[in-house]
């Protein structure tokens, strides 16, 4: 219900892409600009300036999103709020999560959702990728939700969320404030994930991609969370990749610091796998709560 136009400047803004838009609404980079382009003229107004290969939001674009948002949620309200009246929504649902989507994605999404949907029991597991990859397949859970690359025929891979990885140190740190070189991460002494690990997976791909091998860099010690990642780094000299999920609160209370790569960064999405075939009526239930937050 939420206008289409909308929904297409709402992509745009949040994403500060009309490519990534295009994608991920499934039409071509023309329609998005058309769609941008009929808002302007009916607002006599510009919603976004180019910079070189970037976008910005304009005065316009900036208000224009902050009521496009507050409309999103109130369309959203209204439509669970409805559903629930119509339909007694009762069952048990077994989610599987990678590390860094159940501790700092998820919660705040479940909270929602068991709001509105208080009859439905949901079990959360978080393991690795690759764990709940095995976990999904012997089917000891409903669907996963995970951060790694690979694929599998056994699964249909859904896009979930937007995410990017890092380059983190403590904010005292002495390169704190320096642009590094890709050639200056063999310099460093690294904190990485375990193997299996998602974020492991894709960061490894993304070097290998510049002709970095993960292989040849000083990875000093590798833990099993972002936590624990997190609080090593308060401790040491080293630094490491993380998810910009992770660290947002230690950014804002300057513990931590994103340290800048010339001409490098990884981009990726987060991914709902899910059996193949036709979907449990739980499961279509939460995928569409989801898309809304």
């Amino acid at each position: 219900m939420f206008d289409y136009r909308l929904k297409v400047f709402y992509k745009v803004a949040t994403r500060l892409s009309f490519t990534k838009a295009s994608d991920e609404l499934n039409i071509s980079q023309p329609a998005v600009t058309k769609h941008i382009k009929e808002i302007e003229n009916q607002l006599n107004t510009k919603l976004f300036n180019r910079k070189g290969t970037t976008i910005q939001l304009t005065e316009s674009g900036k208000i224009l999103y902050g009521y496009a948002e507050k409309i999103r949620n109130i369309y959203r309200d209204m439509e669970f709020e409805i559903n629930q009246i119509n339909q007694q929504h009762k069952g048990k649902l077994i989610i599987g999560a990678s590390t860094t989507i159940a501790q700092y994605i998820l919660p705040e999404i479940l909270a929602k959702f068991h709001s509105y949907y208080k009859d439905i029991k949901i079990e959360l597991f978080t393991h690795n990728t690759e764990t709940i990859s095995s976990l999904l397949k012997k089917g000891k859970i409903d669907l996963g939700i995970v951060e790694g690359e690979s694929q599998s025929s056994y699964f249909e891979y859904k896009p979930f969320k937007a995410d990017e990885i890092v380059l983190v140190a403590k904010a005292s740190h002495p390169l704190a404030r320096k642009t590094l070189q890709l050639k200056d991460l063999y310099t460093l002494d690294l904190i990485s994930r375990e193997q299996g690990s998602g974020s492991l997976e894709f960061i490894q791909n993304r070097l290998k991609d510049k002709g970095i091998h993960i292989e040849n860099l000083n990875i000093v010690m590798q833990i099993g969370s972002s936590e624990s990642i997190k609080n090593y780094l308060l401790h040491s000299e080293c630094m490491a990749f993380l998810s910009i999920s992770t660290v947002l609160q230690e950014l804002k209370n300057n513990l931590l610091t994103v340290v800048d790569i010339k001409n490098f960064n990884i981009e990726r999405n987060f991914h709902f796998i899910l059996p193949r075939g036709e979907q449990s009526e739980l499961i279509r239930l939460f995928l569409k709560f989801i898309s809304y937050n």
